[in-house]
């Protein structure tokens, strides 16, 4: 261990701010530049590379925040891999770290990195060499060193984002994409072919939503009408949902010890972990696919079946596809009924019925999709909540080093600990079971674009609000800096 604490010290970091405490225009600052300069990001283009077979997967895209065939194709999910994994080694106690102690945060960081830096690498050769992003003759590696390159680029720009800008670095690139990809859905006039639908509105379909409910009344048809019209509906129902559900929250009543009369009420959202766990679980799910996606590309040879022209590794490829599933349009198929990424995966129900193409195989796949997100959103809560420092005990000794207590009971920390356990660990369960049905909900009824990505941007946003509001209460008010860890 005190091998691997050496290493640490040989890998780049971005330096924290000298001051204890940055001003929100400072944040605001950092934030705009790692914003712009993910959207730059996002249009450089690989050299080399002649095929991207990753263009049918959008979904994934904007979960994992990129945009394939960039330079940042690899997006947040080596981040998100590392997180997830760590995460599940240190819960399980496979691996024995305290996070509790300045040390153990430091060797947690610092395993993460490592973690980090070896998915960069070990995706970006899966991505290339299983011709998910095909390079030309000769030019493989040098496609491997950008994508590299353009890992490096999003992990360190998450790391300037957590300690100079506003909030968290992977937050801010898929809520930036999600953003960019709903204003697109709405009122996108280019088609696939380039041209602009507004120059012949009355013949030429257009793409986006607002406009196809347009063209749909000025042609009478019902049928797009209605699917466009549910399609925004669905998006502004959501919006009002969790807006909603954010406002929901258990106030603590504390008290400065010292200072009678003098009290603040403790808030602990009904979404305790936030956005994490839902974020941490389509992660899993969009590298599912993705997996799956790139194996079918391998297995193309032998995809009727293994035989004696299907060999080597192409025919391992084959029994993995049927594991993991078929894919079409970057969509999930049924195949042979065993397929993990259908299963996981969703359909967009409300949009069938409208079209006639309901079937109840979509309905048992909606309640396993429902299930599935439930199960990991709580764990992964779960996980969140203790590995970053917001257990009882963690709270407890923030409150009691910042001198309150709570009203109507003596100052001691094993009192605080034993209240705050009361709300956390249920809000945390409950938390994750209903921020994971709601994006699976989100994910059947359709909308603008994939209900899970609508449900991470509220999320996100709020968050953001969140961090704007208390950067302004620490402002106001100085004696709330230790309370807040700032």
């Amino acid at each position: 261990m005190a091998n691997t604490r050496s290493i640490f010290q040989f890998i780049p970091e971005v330096r924290k701010p000298e001051e204890k405490k940055l001003d929100f225009n400072t944040k605001v600052k950092w934030t705009i530049i790692i914003l712009i300069s993910f959207f730059i990001l996002a249009n450089i283009s690989l050299y080399g590379l002649t095929n991207n077979a990753l263009q049918r997967f959008q979904y994934l895209a904007i979960i994992l925040g990129t945009d394939f065939g960039s330079i940042i194709s690899l997006g947040v999910g080596p981040i998100v891999m590392a997180s997830i994994i760590l995460q599940l080694l240190v819960g399980s106690e496979i691996i024995r770290i305290d996070t509790t102690t300045e040390e153990g945060k430091k060797f947690f960081q610092g395993t993460q990195k490592i973690l980090v830096f070896f998915f960069i690498v070990f995706e970006a050769m899966i991505y290339v060499f299983m011709q998910g992003l095909q390079a030309a003759p000769g030019l493989a590696w040098l496609v491997i060193f950008q994508l590299i390159l353009g890992g490096l680029a999003i992990f360190y720009m998450d790391d300037l984002c957590n300690k100079w800008g506003l909030g968290s670095g992977v937050s801010l690139f898929i809520a930036a994409g999600v953003s960019w990809r709903i204003i697109s859905s709405a009122f996108q006039f280019l088609t696939q072919q380039g041209s602009n639908c507004l120059l012949d509105f009355g013949n030429t379909p257009c793409p986006g939503k607002v406009l196809v409910l347009v063209q749909s009344i000025i042609n009478r048809y019902p049928i797009e009408f209605f699917s466009a019209l549910i399609a925004l509906i669905s998006t502004v129902i959501v919006f009002l949902g969790v807006v909603w559900a954010q406002s929901l929250k258990v106030e603590i009543p504390l008290s400065f010890g010292k200072f009678r009369g003098y009290q603040i009420k403790w808030p602990l959202a009904f979404f305790y972990a936030s956005v994490i766990p839902v974020i941490l679980t389509a992660a899993l799910i969009a590298n599912l696919q993705l997996f799956g996606g790139l194996i079918e590309n391998v297995a193309a040879p032998c995809i009727s079946g293994p035989s004696d022209l299907c060999v080597g590794g192409a025919k391992w490829a084959y029994y993995g596809t049927e594991a993991l599933g078929h894919f079409s349009q970057g969509q999930p198929i049924i195949g042979n009924g065993l397929n993990l990424a259908f299963w996981f995966g969703s359909t967009n129900i409300v949009d069938l019925f409208i079209r006639g193409g309901f079937l109840p195989v979509y309905l048992i796949q909606g309640l396993t999709h429902i299930i599935f997100f439930m199960l990991l959103s709580m764990i992964f809560a779960i996980f969140w909540v203790k590995t970053a420092g917001m257990d009882a005990k963690s709270q407890a000794g923030k409150i009691a080093a910042s001198g309150l207590q709570v009203s109507g009971f003596r100052q001691d920390i094993r009192v605080l600990e034993s209240i705050l356990d009361r709300y956390i660990m249920p809000l945390t369960v409950m938390g994750g079971l209903a921020i994971g049905f709601l994006a699976a909900i989100t994910d059947l009824v359709g909308a603008l674009v994939s209900g899970t990505a609508i449900l991470l941007v509220i999320m996100i946003t709020f968050q953001f609000y969140q961090s704007i509001a208390q950067q302004h209460a620490v402002d106001m008010n100085p004696a709330m800096r230790k309370f807040m860890g700032q």
